[in-house]
């Protein structure tokens, strides 16, 4: 009985074994499975977005754009709307003559599409290439001449690798034989490319156990933190660049505004400026666009230059768009147009013998800034040729004006003059300061973040304003005075002084039955805490508006810090 109850369970055992063993293999192939990592790879077309076999993709600075490049003759090249606004706004498409216009250190060069006779690919295609749609083309090989960019191209499938920034970038080195970069941190994530031992791949971001990488032709993913070393900073350089020479001079500016509005004006420098000293630039405000073709008027004068240059000063001609005729956003589109200012101005200078030109287009639209961007250069490569220094006159850099790209000004003129006042003015819905030392300082290190401090002067205010508040009134209104005529104003009507340390000003108030008056005051001590801060960040220099709202002893004042050896 117990041998047939052996035998019987026999069976029973092996079926229950065969089950532990099979349930066992499931269990070992689903955890093989589940660790194994996966070998799938990605497509790289699908990768990279690619639909058709013209399509190039853009990868700038680590990051795959949605614009794409296009292959012409088998090199790629770029929509100029691309090139100007991410690589190189010199690359500027003039309306006019329906052509790109570059602008560098030799001058302006035109290059229409479809001729190859100024510049070509080093297939020998054309630079610029028009679509029958007539979307605009570059080529990147033509682009990377001129500007200040890493890039290299890659096919199977199409690609473009541009680097233009440096700073803050770091690379890891493959220390593994060999390993993934995967789409996702994970190892069944689609395998983008392989990578082998001491191949440098650029750091993006740590992930714990996964790092996203990018690799040197451009993808973008995931890499086990333990296939790659610790990420260390490259060091940031700029690759070759077209090299635009300034004109200025081996000592600190002091320039003055001379309000010229008339002949009789021009006659009065002389008396003005007799008590003058330390002032080695004198800018009158000579010249304004008048009209839509670029007409300008002048009040230029070869005895005033004389008489400045025989008292040791220079002279900078003010141009300035304040005439309603012209409108700098639509007009300085056109190339006949930049040129006739440009050729009228130069002549001026020539024959007055003036010894720079100081540009003074204010209240600018963002639509019209690539057009004025263009106008300086060409403006700046004809002046250079006649020896004249360029400068220009930019409000404190606000959120609202971050569009006026000074740092791109400055690439060409020779000085930038930041106009550090009219932080308060006729139109403001509160009182308040004209110049706070705050501002000024806000002036100083927004314009020295985008350009070299021995490029920006410091424009200060002479003047001042009383504003007036009527008591149940929610209207206020100012008027202007000068340091000398709001020093009288405050004693005749018995303001009483207060220093405000925060705004680097005396603040003189009076109340009387019916209205508040207050000014925020342009004094000797409010001075020298602005000329302290442009001293301290070593700038190339002051400017003062205007002459003849200042006091005696500013000149003094400022001498003791601005250094001009004149």
């Amino acid at each position: 009985m117990k041998e047939q109850q052996k035998k019987k369970a026999a069976p029973v055992l092996v079926v229950l074994i065969l089950i532990v063993l099979v349930g066992a293999a499931g269990v070992g192939s689903f955890l093989i499975n589940r660790y194994k990592p996966g070998t799938e790879y990605m497509a790289g077309n699908e990768y990279f977005n690619l639909t058709d076999e013209n399509s190039v993709a853009l990868i700038q600075n680590g990051e795959l754009l949605e614009e794409q490049a296009v292959l012409i003759g088998g090199e790629p090249y770029a929509a100029y709307t691309y090139v100007e606004s991410q690589l190189n706004s010199c690359f500027y498409w003039d309306e006019e003559t329906k052509g790109i216009l570059l602008t560098t250190s030799g001058g302006v060069q035109t290059l229409l599409p479809g001729d190859a006779a100024v510049a070509k690919t080093p297939g020998g295609q054309p630079a610029v290439q028009q679509e029958s749609d007539g979307k605009v083309y570059i080529s990147l090989d033509v682009v990377k001449e001129y500007t200040d960019l890493d890039y290299a191209y890659y096919s199977d499938p199409n690609r473009v690798v541009i680097r233009n920034e440096w700073d803050g970038v770091e690379q890891a080195t493959v220390q593994s034989d060999t390993a993934q970069v995967r789409q996702k941190g994970g190892i069944k994530s689609l395998i983008l490319a392989d990578v082998q031992k001491g191949d440098t791949l650029l750091y993006l971001e740590n992930l714990d156990n996964w790092c996203k990488v990018m690799t040197a032709d451009g993808y973008t993913g995931y890499i086990q933190t333990e296939d790659i070393s610790e990420p260390e900073a490259i060091e940031a350089r700029t690759a070759k660049k077209d090299s635009y020479e300034r004109i200025t001079r081996d000592h600190k500016i002091n320039l003055v505004w001379h309000q010229s509005t008339s002949t009789e004006s021009n006659d009065a420098m002389a008396e003005m400026t007799a008590e003058m000293t330390g002032v080695n630039v004198i800018s009158p405000t000579w010249f304004s666009v008048t009209d839509e073709t670029g007409t300008i008027s002048s009040l230029a004068s070869a005895d005033y230059v004389k008489l400045a240059h025989e008292a040791g000063r220079e002279v900078w001609g003010l141009i300035d768009n304040f005439n309603e005729a012209f409108d700098e956003t639509t007009d300085l589109a056109y190339a006949s147009v930049r040129s006739r200012i440009i050729e009228q101005l130069l002549a001026e200078a020539a024959s007055c013998g003036m010894d720079g030109i100081n540009v003074d287009f204010e209240n600018l639209k963002e639509a019209g800034i690539p057009h004025y961007l263009q106008f300086l250069r060409e403006l700046t490569s004809a002046a250079h040729a006649q020896n004249l220094v360029v400068s220009v006159d930019t409000p404190v850099p606000q959120a609202y004006t971050m569009y006026y790209q000074r740092g791109e000004q400055a690439r060409f003129v020779d000085y930038m003059i930041v106009m550090a006042y009219d932080e308060h003015f006729a139109g403001s819905e509160e009182a308040g300061s004209v110049s706070s030392l705050p501002f000024v300082q806000q002036a100083v290190e927004e314009m020295t973040r985008v350009m070299p401090a021995d490029q920006v002067i410091c424009g200060i205010p002479f003047y001042t304003r009383v504003w007036t508040e009527k008591f149940g009134q929610s209207a206020i209104t100012s008027e202007v005075l000068g340091m000398d005529g709001a020093k009288n104003y405050a004693k005749e009507n018995q303001m009483t002084e207060t220093w405000d340390a925060s705004l680097g000003q005396n603040v003189a108030t009076v109340e009387t039955s019916d209205a508040r008056y207050t000014i925020w005051m342009e004094d000797e001590q409010s001075m020298e805490e602005k000329l302290k801060v442009i001293q301290s960040a070593d700038l190339a220099g002051v400017a003062e508006w205007k002459l003849g709202f200042e006091c005696a002893d500013v000149w003094s004042l400022i001498s003791k810090y601005i250094e001009t050896n004149s």
